[in-house]
C-alpha cells in the first residue's frame, strides 16, 4: 500500500559553497590532490587559431564582484567545430589539440577570472543558418540555485552577430550588448573583457538551456 507522502516537508536546497573549489579546482584553493587538474589553459603551440585570454568579473546585484565563482566554458575551434562526436557539421575539422573545455574559479586577490584559448570560428546552425563566434559560459557560486549559462560574443565580428539567431532572440535589443566582449590588443595577447552582471541594471542575458 503507497501511503501519502503530503506529511513530508520539501527538502531543503543549497547553493555551491565555499567549497566548490576544494572540489572542482582543488589546485587552486591550495590543495593538489589530482594527478591531472582540469586547467583554464585550454590552447599551446600546436592548437590551430588565433591565441586570446578571456578575463573579467562576476558581479552581484549590489556591484561587489564575488571572488567564490566557478567558471566553465565550452566552444568550437578556429574552424567552428566541436571536438565532440555529437558534432556532425560538414564544415571544418576537429582539431586533436584542442579539447574547447576549461574550467577556472576567481582569482582570490584580484577579484578576476581568466580563460587562455583561442578565437573560435563560425559554428553551423540549425536550418542553415551560422552562428557568430562564440564561447559557452557556466557559472555557479553560493547564491545561484542552478548554474547560470550565458554566451559570449566577440565585439570585432559585428557582421556575424548581427545575422546571428540567438543574438537576434533577445527582443531588447539594448540587452544584447551585455554578451558582447571588447578586445584589448595591448599586451603580448589579444585580451577579449567580459563581466558577468548577475543582477541588477545591466544583468547579462542568461538562457535556459
Amino acid at each position: 500500500m503507497v501511503q501519502s507522502l503530503d506529511y513530508l516537508k520539501e527538502t531543503a536546497s543549497q547553493t555551491a559553497g565555499p567549497y566548490v573549489h576544494i572540489g572542482l579546482i582543488p589546485k587552486q584553493a591550495g590543495f593538489d590532490i589530482f594527478e591531472n587538474n582540469f586547467t583554464n589553459i585550454m590552447a599551446d603551440e600546436n592548437t590551430r587559431g588565433e591565441r586570446i585570454v578571456i578575463e573579467g568579473r562576476v558581479v552581484d546585484g549590489t556591484g561587489t564582484p564575488l571572488r567564490d565563482a566557478l567558471l566553465e566554458i565550452w566552444q568550437a575551434n578556429s574552424d567552428g567545430r566541436y571536438n565532440h562526436e555529437l558534432d556532425r557539421q560538414r564544415k571544418g575539422e576537429v582539431d586533436a589539440d584542442f579539447r574547447g573545455w576549461g574550467r577556472t574559479g576567481i582569482d582570490f586577490d584580484t577579484a578576476i577570472y581568466r580563460f587562455e584559448t583561442i578565437k573560435p570560428g563560425v559554428v553551423g546552425g540549425r536550418n542553415g543558418r551560422d552562428m557568430a563566434p562564440h564561447i559557452n559560459f557556466w557559472i555557479v557560486a553560493r547564491g545561484i540555485n542552478i548554474g547560470l549559462n550565458t554566451r559570449m560574443y566577440f565585439d570585432d565580428e559585428q557582421d556575424a552577430n548581427a545575422v546571428d539567431p540567438v543574438l537576434n532572440l533577445i527582443e531588447q535589443t539594448e540587452r544584447r550588448k551585455t554578451l558582447i566582449a571588447t578586445r584589448d590588443d595591448s599586451g603580448p595577447m589579444p585580451v577579449y573583457r567580459f563581466d558577468i552582471v548577475l543582477q541588477g541594471e545591466n544583468e547579462t542575458v542568461f538562457f535556459d538551456v
